[in-house]
């Protein structure tokens, strides 16, 4: 068996929590049922749909209402300006909706608006922040995570700064939140390893993902490295992929499966970052 039949077979029940579809107000490769059926080709458990601008909960829940697939799709909602921000309101929407994932803003927020607009953008705004200008954390956001924790849903840190996302991912876990510290190898959220190490030891999961390896925003010793710092029972892999002119979200995941085989990452390990992991984060 190649590394590629491997992990094929690697894959089922497998999840991808990060995957970006149309309807979109930005160019993807694919739809959201495009998506689900591709997963279910592998025989995935599920795949969180992300779009930056709205909750995509109902479009999944209409999905696994309509369609027999075995793999679910799963939805969330992003804390950008359209949804009013570090709004509960929006939240609890969406929870009670049936997402999952709650993203702290991604590209409305402060921290990444430094950086520039990203293609797509398609509007002038300000930037958001969870932080006072003391820098402590901002009382909606407290709000936010009361309902996350009601629901049992899962905050993840979108596009926020480091210094951001520590308060955010400390506070939730004192909350006792499931917390996800997300693309810590972009180069707009860049997050020392010591500090992703840091997070993990105190229950936040950290999401690896094959765009940063493919863009170059980090190089793929660098990332295994911290795999293996953190400890696979802390990683989940997953996709950030369905960009137009990206590699299919199916394939990205593969790769990332055959890069880990590559690395000598065992099946168990390799299980606990496609299945375990993220399993335990939408279960």
């Amino acid at each position: 068996m190649d590394n590629r039949e491997k992990a094929i077979s690697l894959l089922k029940g497998g999840y991808d929590l990060h995957v970006h579809t149309t309807p979109s107000h930005i160019d993807r490769l694919l739809d959201d049922i495009e998506l689900v059926e591709q997963a279910n080709h592998y025989k995935m458990d599920g795949v969180m749909i992300k779009n930056h601008y709205e909750s995509t909960a109902g479009r999944a829940s209409l999905i696994n209402h309509h369609f027999t697939f075995n793999t679910r799709a799963l939805g969330g909602v992003v804390l950008n300006w359209p949804v009013g921000g570090i709004n509960p309101y929006a939240v609890e929407s969406a929870l009670k909706l049936g997402a999952k994932f709650v993203w702290l803003p991604t590209r409305d927020s402060l921290h990444c608006l430094k950086f520039g607009d990203m293609k797509g953008d398609f509007f002038k705004r300000p930037g958001i922040s969870i932080l006072d200008d003391k820098g402590k954390l901002i009382s909606p956001f407290y709000e936010v995570l009361e309902v996350i924790k009601k629901y049992d849903g899962v905050l993840a840190t979108g596009h926020v700064s480091v210094e951001e996302s520590i308060l955010a991912c400390e506070e939730a876990r004192k909350q006792g939140v499931k917390t996800v510290l997300t693309h810590p190898d972009w180069y707009r959220t860049k997050v020392p390893k010591s500090i992703q190490v840091e997070l993990a030891k105190n229950g936040v999961k950290i999401e690896k993902l094959w765009a940063n390896l493919s863009d170059g925003d980090c190089s793929a010793e660098s990332m295994i490295d911290s795999i293996k710092s953190i400890g696979t029972s802390s990683v989940f892999i997953s996709t950030d992929r369905g960009q137009k002119d990206k590699e299919n979200p199916l394939d990205s995941i593969l790769s990332f499966i055959e890069l880990l085989l590559d690395y000598n990452f065992t099946e168990s390990e390799i299980k606990d970052m496609v299945s375990k992991v993220p399993e335990e984060l939408v279960k």
